[in-house]
C-alpha cells in the first residue's frame, strides 16, 4: 500500500496566496499613512498671508501681516522688503498675535516690494 504524502502531511501554501495577503497589507499601510499625511499638512498650526503694505521712506517699511493661530500656538515670523534688484534690504522676524499684525520694517534703501516669507511653530518647519 502507497501512502500519498499530501494526503497526509497537506499541501503547501500557494505562493499566490502569500503574495496577495502581503500586498494588501501594504496596501492598507501606504492607505493609512496618505491619510494621515493628508490631515496632518492640511491642518497647520499657524497661517499667514500679507495684507497692506506701504514705502514710507529710503528706511522705512509699513506693513500688515494676517495671521491665524491655533490655541496654544507658540509662534515665529519672517517679513522681507526687496528693492528693485530684488535684494532683500530689510528683514523683521517677529512673533505674532492671532488676527492683524501692524509691522514697520527698518530699511538699508529704498524698498519696492515686501514678501512675507511665513510663519513656523516647533512642530511645523514649513513656513506658511
Amino acid at each position: 500500500m502507497s501512502v500519498d504524502l499530501s494526503d497526509r502531511y497537506g499541501t503547501n501554501r500557494s505562493l499566490g496566496r502569500i503574495v496577495v495577503v502581503g500586498a494588501a497589507v501594504l496596501v492598507v499601510a501606504f492607505v493609512g499613512w496618505l491619510a494621515w499625511a493628508t490631515w496632518f499638512h492640511s491642518t497647520p498650526e499657524v497661517t499667514s498671508e500679507l495684507g497692506n503694505y506701504s514705502v514710507v521712506d529710503a528706511h522705512t517699511v509699513e506693513a500688515q501681516a494676517h495671521v491665524r493661530l491655533e490655541d496654544d500656538a507658540d509662534a515665529s515670523c519672517k517679513i522681507r522688503a526687496l528693492a528693485d534688484d530684488h535684494a532683500v534690504v530689510g528683514e523683521l522676524n517677529f512673533t505674532p498675535v492671532d488676527g492683524r499684525n501692524e509691522l514697520t520694517i527698518r530699511t538699508e534703501r529704498r524698498a519696492t516690494s515686501v514678501d512675507l516669507v511665513g510663519c513656523t511653530t516647533d512642530g511645523q518647519n514649513r513656513p506658511r
